[in-house]
């Protein structure tokens, strides 16, 4: 079984990394708290495409309602009605001994 890195494992190697990091003569530098690494404020807004221009979608009413028609014509499924069995019931005398059993219909 593969054993998994503690916290403190991660965190010893994590400043071992730095400070070879910092022997080689990298250099750290701080960012002001709340800066953003997004461009102007914005997200990246190009997109992969395949070269086809992006096409715009119109809805079609006729459409969905052609299919909300059909969905609500579909029949409710008959419910299932469970036939009831007899189950046994033991009859027990005063001291908790039991006497016998008798079938009970529900």
């Amino acid at each position: 079984m593969i054993k998994r890195p503690t916290k403190s494992d991660l965190r010893r190697e994590l400043e071992q990394q730095m400070a070879d990091y910092l022997k080689q003569g990298g250099q750290i530098t701080s960012v002001e708290q709340g800066a953003s690494g997004l461009a102007n404020g914005a997200y990246n807004k190009h997109q992969f495409s395949i070269g086809q221009p992006k096409q715009t979608r119109t809805a079609v009413p006729e459409v969905l309602v052609a299919i909300d028609s059909r969905r609500k014509k579909v029949p409710p499924a008959p419910q299932k009605t469970r036939q009831r069995t007899p189950r046994q019931q033991v009859i027990y005398d005063d001291f908790g001994e039991p006497l016998r059993v008798v079938w009970i219909d529900n």
